[in-house]
């Protein structure tokens, strides 16, 4: 086992791991928080289980993937025994909800009044609440899924009284950007949609997660008023697709 974690990915993982950790820490300082109050959830899609669980030893408690067939391939493979927790947070599709309500303790891309009610319906089914963040289109692209801002609280208010979800927050993947300015931008009008919702005090609407940076920008996010950061290359390294055969 000791060879196995002499692995050059695995020492990588290691200091990246570090390297990450330290400047969310630093980033949330200057943003007059404490470190504590920044997630950092690994986005780790196509990096292998145990890639992975070697990251939940380096003490990675929060894992996301964007599609629902590879969270279920490295669902057994992963260490849950350890206290991490899996989300979802890439676009779902409603007929895929049934297979992951059980297996996530959050969606983070619901951005339909038809997903929400299936993930509430699978969740009833399961005996739970699910926790969910509502995605924002914050630069209005056609090619991203979320919810276009002006829309947002109507949408909040619509799927607030189904009993199988609990709103938690917001998540937004913002446009490239020439520059930081234009960047923190979207970043800052996501915080004050989220300050915004928190200040109407909707039923079943708690603003308890902002989910928004990844590797190219996590600090400008937390500067910004992220509560959440989702890093994948950054962490893991460049990521590697399957070949096609």
């Amino acid at each position: 086992m000791t060879e196995k974690y002499s692995d050059p990915r695995f020492l990588a993982v290691e200091e990246n791991y570090k390297y990450i950790t330290e400047r969310i820490a630093q980033a949330a300082v200057r943003s007059c928080r404490n470190p504590e109050d920044i997630t950092f959830l690994a986005a780790t899609k196509t990096v292998p289980a145990e890639v992975i669980n070697h990251a939940i030893r380096c003490g990675l408690r929060y894992v996301g993937e964007n599609r629902v067939q590879e969270y279920l391939s490295k669902y057994e493979s992963i260490d849950w025994a350890s206290g991490v927790q899996g989300q979802i947070i890439g676009r779902l599709q409603t007929n895929k909800v049934k297979y992951i309500v059980d297996k996530v303790s959050c969606i983070q891309s619901v951005d339909s009044v038809k997903l929400a009610k299936e993930i509430s319906r699978q969740a009833e089914k399961n005996g739970r609440r699910m926790p969910v963040l509502v995605e924002v289109n914050i630069g209005a692209e056609e090619n991203k899924g979320g919810i276009a801002p002006d829309g947002l609280e109507d949408f909040l208010q619509e799927i607030a009284g189904l009993p199988g979800i609990r709103i938690d927050g917001l998540m937004t993947i913002p446009p490239i950007c020439e520059d930081n300015t234009e960047l923190c931008n979207y970043f800052s009008r996501m915080q004050q949609y989220f300050i915004d919702i928190q200040t109407k005090k909707l039923d079943n609407v708690s603003m308890n997660c902002l989910s928004m940076g990844m590797s190219s920008d996590y600090e400008e996010a937390i500067l910004c008023g992220a509560t959440m950061v989702r890093i994948g290359s950054s962490l893991f390294g460049a990521r590697i697709y399957p070949q096609n055969k």
